[in-house]
């Protein structure tokens, strides 16, 4: 009831909870129960309000039909000056617009910023007042992308994700992969202000520089992503490749290039509404719990195993509780620590996994621009013990069946056979998303885990396995991780301290953190990204 209470509140906290709150931090480092300094304490996250222009939308949208005359003198566009820009009267033509393409994107008008997805309303509409019946295919008014595998239109913007067959598409070039090609596309009004030294990059695509000036081209964390404003609002079209050649199995981002592009040219305004104006999130202490849970020991974020970082670089110290979350493990008691390095205890006593050991930027292959190499572990490797101590008599508990839970009310995303579930979270103050691995992905596609289920948080989506490439490729442990909306796209970052707020939480304690002194840890030695990625020889490693 903790997290639900603090991730509704207002934007603003009222003046008196402020000063509630520094007076109890005054009372905490009176009673020594306050051991880091300020700066060092948990936050939560800083977040910056866009303020969209719907006038500009409104002249977007009369000029994108207004090439089928007979669809155009159906839309209302006269403004009602004396209603307010938020009340719907005031915008009919979006009010219509929304009820158009509704059957196609559930929910589209809830999002408060403008729909721009690859659909032709006009060509539709068109099409359906001459005649055309109505099993046509919705690729026919999509540039021939699939029906949309996932929309999710919430309080904060919207996401989207598409899909385009091989061989699909006038004029494409052929390509060597041989699946269908994910495009995602996400718009927000909330940006997370993150220190991030590689934001802002990328280069123009001269053929789009008409329809986006400030498009930009860029690879980054595994994605070909185009980052691009319009009407005030940030959007990203994204494809998750391989800065490589090409390959069957794996898209090499240069044969993702023309087919992003395709998606970009299509785009149109499809819908949106008006909501409330929205201001800035200011960082704030975060709250935990006041009792003391003296077994739950933990070292400090950035602290990973000596030399296990990218060129011997150390962890990235984030402070931030980016999210109030359940934590996603069943049962207490939980551990997070490296699966690829230092030594672990095979016996997995309830005790052997205290204190807690930051692993995010560990050594991979994966470019991470959070972690001070460039390179890392995109989340952190949560490990449950082999039963819990506390467990009540008579309770079941296999080892091998420890459930994986949804740490919140969200949407999946997620195509048959994928290794990995995303869970979009998208309220009035959060645009987030949470990515769990080494599930087994036919579990997950037997149990319905796939794209647009909505699960409630504390709702079971699987159980801790050991699934890499295959059955047995890693450790049996999860994967966990955070990503936020910035204006480069979706962003990795530390959830270390995010997990250790939602575990006080669980067990209904604060942990206590510890220092090197205590918890010493092995020494190992450098190795490549490259290395790094491969499974451990003793029990496996990976992401």
């Amino acid at each position: 009831m903790l997290g639900r209470r603090l991730r509704n509140k207002a934007v603003c906290r009222p003046p008196a909870r402020l000063l509630a709150s520094a007076l109890s931090f005054l009372l905490l480092i009176a009673a020594g129960g306050w051991s880091a300094p300020f700066a060092d304490e948990f936050k939560t996250p800083s977040i910056s309000a866009i303020h969209v222009e719907w006038r500009a939308v409104l002249d977007r949208l009369r000029s994108e039909i207004s090439t089928r005359p007979s669809v155009a003198q159906a839309f209302t566009f006269a403004a009602q000056r004396r209603l307010p820009a938020s009340d719907p009267r005031s915008t009919p033509a979006l009010v219509q617009l929304n009820a158009v393409t509704a059957p196609f994107f559930p929910g589209i008008a809830q999002s408060p910023i403008p729909v721009l997805l690859p659909f032709d309303t006009a060509a539709f509409l068109d099409a359906r007042s001459h005649g055309a019946p109505d099993d046509l295919p919705v690729s026919r008014y999509q540039a021939d992308f699939r029906p949309v595998d996932v929309f999710d239109a919430g309080q904060s913007g919207y996401d989207a994700v598409f899909s385009l067959e091989p061989g699909a598409g006038d004029g494409m070039p052929q390509r060597i992969f041989v699946k269908p090609i994910e495009v995602q596309i996400t718009g927000s009004i909330l940006i997370y202000d993150i220190s991030d030294a590689v934001s802002g990059k990328g280069e123009p695509v001269r053929s789009l520089t008409a329809q986006f000036p400030d498009l930009r081209r860029f690879i980054r964390e595994g994605y070909v992503r185009y980052a691009f404003t319009r009407f005030g609002v940030p959007y990203v079209v994204s494809i998750q490749c391989l800065d490589s050649a090409p390959r069957e199995r794996r898209l090499a981002c240069r044969e993702a290039y023309p087919v992003a592009e395709r998606f970009l040219k299509a785009l149109r305004v499809a819908g949106g509404q008006p909501s409330r104006l929205r201001t800035d999130i200011q960082s704030e202490i975060a709250e935990r719990p006041a009792m003391s849970a003296p077994d739950f020991t933990y070292r400090a974020p950035g602290d990973i195993i000596a030399n296990s970082g990218v060129h011997k670089q150390s962890g990235r110290a984030d402070f931030i509780v980016y999210s109030q979350i359940r934590f996603p493990l069943d049962r207490a008691p939980a551990f997070v620590r490296s699966q690829s390095f230092g030594k672990r205890n095979k016996a997995d006593l309830p005790s052997g996994g205290y204190p807690w050991r930051d692993n995010f930027c560990e050594a991979r292959s994966f470019a991470v621009g959070q972690c001070p190499g460039g390179f890392g572990h995109q989340g952190e490797d949560i490990r449950p013990s082999r039963c819990p101590a506390q467990i009540g008599a008579g309770e079941p508990c296999d080892p091998r069946q420890q459930p994986v839970l949804a740490v919140r009310d969200g949407v999946v995303i997620r195509s048959p056979k994928q290794q990995a579930a995303t869970l979009q979270i998208d309220t009035a103050n959060e645009h987030i998303r949470f990515r769990y691995m080494h599930m087994n992905p036919f579990d997950m596609d037997s149990d319905g885990v796939l794209n647009g289920r909505r699960v409630a948080e504390g709702e079971r989506i699987g159980v801790v396995s050991n699934y890499l490439d295959h059955p047995n490729g890693t450790t049996r442990h999860l994967h966990f991780d955070v990503q936020v909306f910035t204006r480069d796209g979706w962003i990795w970052v530390n959830p270390y301290v995010t997990l250790i707020s939602a575990y006080e939480r669980m067990i209904r304690g604060r942990g206590h953190e510890v220092g090197p002194e205590i918890a010493a840890s092995p020494a190992v030695a450098h190795i490549s990204p490259e290395d790094a990625v491969r499974p451990d020889p003793l029990e496996g490693g990976g992401n």
